[in-house]
């Protein structure tokens, strides 16, 4: 059992998920500290010196964080965008295969009757003619 765990886990597939996996993670944490330490600022100060991590409502006696809910939308649409741009050059710098050469014909038309006739034939099958 120990055997068949490995080989699953050094399968290459699984190795790059994991390394997408902690990369994602790290990535995520920049994008969380540059729309939170750096973005949400400056909108806050755009508006009027909000500061939306403390914007909450309250309904019934329960806190509702609408402000750090607009933090986590912008964070994914940062993260979403950046996906966007590197998939998008990755499928750019990926070469287009070449177009296959077009096949020779298989077959021929007979003068005399007008059939489809192999290429290498030289009576036709059909009208017995000489080709």
């Amino acid at each position: 059992m120990f055997k068949e765990f490995k080989e699953f886990i050094m399968r290459g597939n699984v190795l790059d998920m994991a390394i997408g996996v902690i990369i994602g993670g790290a990535f995520g944490k920049i994008v969380g500290s540059l729309v939170n330490d750096i973005l949400m600022p400056l909108v806050g100060l755009a508006l009027g010196g909000v500061n939306f991590s403390e914007q909450a409502s309250t309904v019934n006696g329960v806190d509702i964080h609408w402000g750090l809910f607009i933090q986590t939308v912008i964070d994914f649409l940062i993260i979403a965008f950046v996906i966007f741009v590197i998939i998008k050059a990755a499928n750019n710098m990926k070469k287009a295969p070449a177009p296959a050469p077009a096949a020779e014909p298989a077959t021929k038309e007979c003068p005399h009757c007008f059939s489809a006739i192999s290429i290498k034939a030289t009576r036709c099958p059909n009208c017995t003619s000489q080709i």
